[in-house]
């Protein structure tokens, strides 16, 4: 079985493409779900048939599926011409990068982004001789200043996951289509369901799927979505870099699909409640949370956006590192870890790289995920750390 796109309707609720988009029961021996496919040989009856090279799959690392089966439901979420599945978000954006630059290009990275993609920028693309120039989030229009004739790609994410500013995308897209550069959105906090970046402009969509779209903390996972412009840099690219998801992985991207609209309802009350209510408390200084209207972006955030997801952050009031500790190693139900999108809620202490505007604010980060415990009980659990923290402060 190969996927035929041509049965895919965009125009679908989310509920049900989540539902039943990228499976075919029919070709499955009636079973609902694809199942595992896991193999690295597809073999070929006769010499003519190799000679061909026109049967469904050829090769296991080129997909298969279960892996075909999660690009068809991305794709048709975002409003994409084509999507590939790839081992983690991390892959997904270093894919869509090298797939728009060469070596003597430029690309210009929103100074909020994910810090292993600057990583990435830094070191890797810094060594194959691109230009790596960042910019302030909050540019908007102005970033057609910082283009220059050897730009060809922009790097936004919208909202930054630390610090969560909300990006012009738009505003931004239109520079950069007038001077022929690609834009790249990662949208992995409010996943397609809550935006659709190629429909604000951009040209490639990346995702870390090992959040929402896995759900389950249990596996890694890349979304790239790109326009039919882009299709074929990023398949050449991701091809030749051998980037391929397993089997085993994919049915656990599948899986999680499934629930994904019913979860993101979930993550986006719970978190949105936690965080109107910390805005009282007295050990906080600010909470940032675009769906708040006290978010500096949330004009923005209300015209691009349909909803909001797990994950936001807080500012605590000056305190000793003391303090930070006593805040998370006592607490009962919020856990640390580098991850989120999972069922658990999550608190990470954390502190931005900047490299256009310093980050110079005293008080102490604390970035939050909100999973599916009680939500009395979650409060609880901050409270008594906020208390901990003010004692210690």
């Amino acid at each position: 079985m190969n996927h035929d796109p041509s049965r895919d309707d965009s125009s679908q609720p989310v509920e049900t493409i989540l539902t039943h988009g990228g499976r075919h029961p029919e070709y499955q021996f009636g079973f609902v779900n694809t199942p595992v496919y896991r193999g690295s040989t597809v073999l070929f009856k006769t010499l003519a048939d190799l000679d061909a090279q026109s049967q469904p799959y050829l090769y296991g690392r080129a997909g298969n599926p279960t892996t075909e089966g999660v690009e068809a439901v991305i794709t048709q979420l975002e409003g994409a011409f084509r999507t590939r599945l790839v081992p983690s978000g991390l892959s997904a954006i270093t894919i869509a990068l090298l797939s728009c630059l060469s070596n003597g290009d430029e690309v210009l990275i929103s100074d909020s982004a994910y810090d292993p993609a600057r990583k990435f920028a830094d070191g890797f693309l810094a060594r194959m001789g691109v230009s790596v120039r960042y910019f302030d989030p909050h540019i908007g229009e102005n970033i057609g200043e910082h283009i220059s004739s050897n730009t060809k790609a922009i790097l936004a994410e919208s909202p930054g996951s630390l610090t969560f500013e909300i990006q012009d995308i738009p505003a931004i897209s239109r520079v950069a289509k007038s001077a022929g550069v690609k834009l790249i959105v990662d949208n992995s906090w409010a996943s397609p369901l809550y935006c659709q970046p190629i429909k604000l402009g951009a040209d490639l969509v990346v995702h870390a799927g090992t959040k929402m779209f896995v759900g389950h903390s249990d596996a890694f996972a890349g979304t790239i979505s790109a326009t039919e412009s882009c299709w074929e840099n990023v398949e050449t690219t991701r091809a030749a870099l051998g980037f391929f998801t397993s089997g085993d992985d994919a049915f656990l991207v599948a899986r999680g699909l499934r629930t994904l609209s019913i979860r993101m309802k979930e993550h986006q009350q719970r978190a949105f409640e936690i965080a109107r209510w910390l805005e009282s408390q007295p050990e906080v200084e600010s909470v940032l949370h675009p769906a708040l209207p006290s978010h500096p972006d949330h004009a923005l955030w209300k015209r691009d956006f349909s909803g909001s997801g797990s994950l936001f952050s807080m500012l605590l009031k000056t305190a000793p590192r003391a303090a930070v500790a006593a805040f998370v190693d006592n607490m009962r139900l919020f856990s640390m870890g580098y991850s989120w999108g999972g069922y658990e809620s999550l608190c990470l202490p954390t502190k931005p790289r900047r490299t256009v505007r310093p980050w110079d604010h005293a008080g102490n980060l604390f970035r939050l995920h909100i999973g599916f415990e009680d939500v009395e009980d979650l409060k609880a659990d901050l409270d008594a750390a906020l208390i901990r923290y003010g004692r210690a402060r």
